[in-house]
């Protein structure tokens, strides 16, 4: 079949408005099994006439399906970061566009087709998997994610995490393509691709119909205190956010509640955790401590800590500018209940670009290009410990902050140290009413699934619900309104298999790949001498 150049152009960008159309919050995940068909196309018909094509076409051709992709699902950064934006949709866009690329050199060099398919799956899980854990990560078009709105289709994800659904997804293509792609159709190919979708599916009815949570109550009081990120948080006098806080919250307190959460950076009193207890905003909480005793505040800040003069300094510490000594910044989440000692634990998968830069040496220069988005700029300290905290009715709880629930390892390391709630606290409202501050909700819907744990969210604006243990969202609020609400959630305390062994498909799949490049790097080797 002749086709033109433009056209391969046209086929590549329509695999980015599939891929688009099934993207959470609106679109129909079943698209996803189809998406990469067009772009399998694509990379088949270079393959079978590169007399006709340079060395690196692939690259230049499956870039507008992932641009595409990219650009319709992700745009709203803008509303936080235009230059933000730009790099996010241009450099993510490019690593697929890469991983495509170095599948199709590879599927020349292996002795079979099957072994080509079977290096694109490895590389792309590969690459989701980097794109996790490396100062540039950007995992919020893992495929897997892509089922966050219909969560009762992965069930299952407490056994694979959402790489299985990534693997899921690619398999369903390959096989779906290779059905179609002569002029008869490979119908029993068809049917086994069919069986493959359709099955899973079932499985997970099945699942989330019979799944009961064990009776283990912990009652909540969750804030959404609706503060302007642009023009109140880093504004507003500590003791007005507190009283916005418990104007909300003091009708739903009692002596029964265990919690009161309130979002990500609510306090910005600029506390320094050499001596947390003297600052306003802390002994305002604490009053509140004095008339429910058994009651615990989770609630977000900033905080600054001072460095001793012999102690060792994080990639992060920033020098004052008075003086030769050192400090640390953090986004930090506080638990303050009836003990005298405070409780912090400090955001550690910190959002790239704007909380977290290149900080090895040499490259400190880069800080002064960190987006300003209101408060402490550049590079922010972490915590490398999976905090859990302890409460005054011994049921322990951590805290995941904004960014950090699209991480779905990362996560379930909380779990895996002995969390038995998790509380989300975020701050929406720098993207605006996009889909934006709606998807980083529904991906909470995945971390419940993997974990099967409840999860109480509180977002400044944006979208604050309680999620239960089979992934069903209730209480849930609505963008920019302040509100406050009152649930319960049960605890647990088993274990999942991925909470156990995290995302395995995803270190087979680098194995796979370090295999995979060696032995196609040995043939053009061998081939050439």
């Amino acid at each position: 079949m002749k086709v033109k150049k433009f056209h391969l152009i046209l086929i590549s960008i329509l695999s980015g408005l599939i891929l688009t159309l099934a993207w959470p919050v609106n679109g129909f995940p079943g698209l996803l099994f189809i998406g990469l068909v067009p772009l399998l196309f694509v990379e088949d018909y270079i393959s079978n006439h590169r007399d006709k094509f340079f060395k690196f076409s692939l690259l230049f051709y499956s870039y507008p399906a992932f641009f595409t992709w990219n650009l319709l699902t992700t745009w709203w950064i803008y509303n936080s970061t235009l230059g933000g934006a730009i790099m996010a949709v241009v450099l993510n866009s490019l690593f697929l566009a890469i991983v495509f690329q170095v599948f199709s050199w590879a599927k020349r060099h292996l002795s079979s087709k099957l072994a080509g398919y079977f290096a694109l799956v490895s590389f792309w899980i590969a690459f989701e998997y980097l794109h996790l854990n490396w100062i540039l990560t950007w995992p919020w078009l893992t495929l897997g994610n892509g089922f966050a709105s219909y969560y009762n289709w992965v069930q299952w994800y407490e056994y694979t995490g959402v790489m299985g659904g990534t693997l899921w997804v690619l398999v369903a293509n390959i096989l779906t393509y290779e059905a179609i792609r002569k002029a008869r159709i490979e119908f029993i190919l068809l049917f086994i691709a069919s069986l493959l979708i359709i099955v899973p599916i079932l499985i997970s009815f099945s699942i989330y119909r019979n799944f009961t949570e064990k009776p283990d109550p912990v009652n909540f009081v969750v804030v959404q205190p609706n503060v302007d990120p642009y023009s109140e948080q880093y504004s507003l006098p500590p003791r007005e956010v507190v009283n916005r806080i418990m104007t909300l919250a003091d009708p739903l307190l009692d002596s029964t509640t265990n919690f009161l959460i309130a979002p990500e950076s609510t306090i910005q009193e600029n506390m320094w955790e050499n001596d947390m207890n003297t600052f306003f905003t802390l002994k305002l909480l604490r009053n509140v401590i004095h008339r429910y005793p058994e009651l615990n505040i989770l609630i977000g800040g900033s905080t600054f800590k001072a460095y001793e003069e012999d102690e060792a300094l994080s990639r992060s510490a920033r020098k004052f500018k008075d003086s030769d000594n050192y400090y640390d910044a953090y986004n930090t989440a506080i638990l303050i209940n009836a003990s005298d000692s405070l409780q912090l634990y400090h955001k550690s998968k910190l959002t790239p670009g704007v909380e977290a830069l290149p900080s090895f040496k040499g490259f400190k220069w880069l800080e002064k290009f960190a987006i300003n988005l209101g408060g402490t700029v550049g590079s922010l300290g972490a915590d490398d410990h999976r905090k859990v905290y302890w409460t005054n009715n011994t049921i322990r709880v951590s805290p995941i902050i904004c960014y950090e629930s699209v991480f779905g390892e990362f996560f379930a390391e909380f779990v895996s140290n002995g969390a038995q709630v998790m509380i989300i606290i975020t701050n929406d409202g720098w993207w605006g009413d996009t889909p934006g501050h709606r998807q980083h909700f529904s991906f909470a819907h995945l971390r419940t699934i993997e974990t099967r744990r409840s999860i109480a969210r509180s977002a400044n604006t944006g979208i604050s619900a309680f999620i239960d243990q089979r992934g069903d969202a209730f209480d849930v609020t609505k963008y920019w309104e302040p509100a406050a609400i009152k649930g319960t959630l049960n605890a647990n305390s088993t274990l999942t298999f991925y909470v156990k062994h995290g995302d395995y498909i995803a270190r087979i799949a680098v194995w796979l790949t370090c295999v995979l490049l060696l032995i196609s790097l040995s043939v053009r080797i061998f081939v050439k001498k």
